[in-house]
């Protein structure tokens, strides 16, 4: 497919700022597959469409606070440091993305916080906007870390056009989120409480959890009309034995697995096997699913509603069908569903 069939007209009053109070009050689209009727409902009905021995699989990722703002060394000029992963402990060396990156070359020194609490040094470039720094701290990690996240800002997509609220820490994070290492959040989690997940397990829903955290690639533009042609950056990513003993078994029982977020949906397509199950999968993935695309894992999805030309618009059109999808989300506008990170749910059976 192109990536021009991916584009729709996105009224900006329809991208979400803020989260509901109550997060399971969300409005809920729901599309039924085998019979292409969409319902409205609202997240918390969801139990509605599972029963006994369905599994959810959730990415229990966390988002840690990687916006760094400082200044450059002698001209004291406002740059932005975006940490992306780190590469080694001990030598406090980080990838990460710098603005305005033509500003900031190798050997520039850089100084974060009011009292200059930290110090980084560029030594390498590697992409036009990627360098590799380290961070010149002599006192023991915990407190080098420690330091690293007081300073750093959440990292809500720019698109939201507001400052970082003082509750973005826990606006933006899945309450089952544990393994830090996202620098997005997986939004379709964003939607589940405590009593939602504790009224699941009542009725018998099974949880299994995998690690993909989610990268900055997902709010890079696709620069070519031809999707097979594009690249996804690399995510790393992590599924374990228990968790592929829970899917597994419900395959086998004929269960619904269904995927909460694209992520998820991602590292178990990475993770999946020849006769449609899961392996023990510790790695990185690259994968990039559009349409068209056949599933082996989840039979139903829990997504949010995504931008236009998105990566992630075009995996859940792989998964409820390109025109069925699309259709979908022209209704959503014409509904004034909400969009991107705070917006509404659909639900895909």
């Amino acid at each position: 497919m192109k990536l021009s069939q991916f584009k729709f007209h996105l009224p900006k009053e329809l991208i979400a700022d803020y989260p509901e109070e109550d997060r399971d009050n969300s409005r809920l689209m729901v599309l039924h597959r085998n019979t292409q009727t969409i319902e409205h409902r609202q997240f918390k009905d969801i139990l509605e469409y599972f029963e006994e021995g369905d599994v959810f699989v959730l990415n229990n990722t966390k988002v840690f606070p990687a916006r760094l703002y400082g200044e450059k060394e002698r001209t004291g000029a406002k740059i932005e440091v975006f940490l992306l992963r780190e590469l080694n402990r001990e030598t406090r060396l980080w990838d990460v993305m710098v603005e305005p990156a033509r500003k900031i070359r190798i050997g520039n020194k850089l100084y974060f916080g009011d009292n200059d609490e930290l110090v980084a040094e560029v030594i390498d470039n590697t992409t036009s906007r990627g360098r590799t720094i380290r961070f010149l701290y002599d006192g023991p990690y915990e407190k080098f870390r420690k330091t690293l996240m007081q300073l750093g800002e959440m990292p809500l997509p720019k698109l939201h056009n507001r400052p970082v609220d003082p509750n973005e820490n826990k606006y933006y994070q899945t309450i089952y989120a544990k393994n830090e290492g996202a620098v997005a959040a997986p939004t379709a989690g964003l939607h589940f409480t405590r009593e939602m997940l504790k009224r699941l397990e009542i009725k018998g829903i099974t949880f299994a959890e995998v690690t993909l955290h989610a990268g900055i690639g997902n709010f890079r533009d696709i620069e070519v009309e031809d999707l097979t042609k594009h690249k996804m950056d690399s995510e790393e990513m992590y599924v374990e034995e228990e968790a592929v003993r829970i899917i597994n078994n419900a395959k086998l029982s004929n269960k619904r697995v269904c995927a909460v977020g694209t992520t998820t949906a991602k590292a178990l397509e990475t993770a999946a096997t020849i006769n449609g199950k899961v392996k023990v999968y510790r790695g990185w993935t690259n994968k990039f699913i559009f349409p068209p695309y056949t599933y082996q894992v989840p039979t139903a999805m829990i997504t949010n509603f995504h931008l236009p030309l998105s990566p992630m618009l075009m995996q859940v059109c792989a998964f409820g069908g390109y025109d069925f999808v699309m259709r979908a989300y022209k209704e959503a506008i014409e509904h004034k569903y909400k969009f991107f990170t705070y917006g509404n749910a659909m639900l895909i059976v």
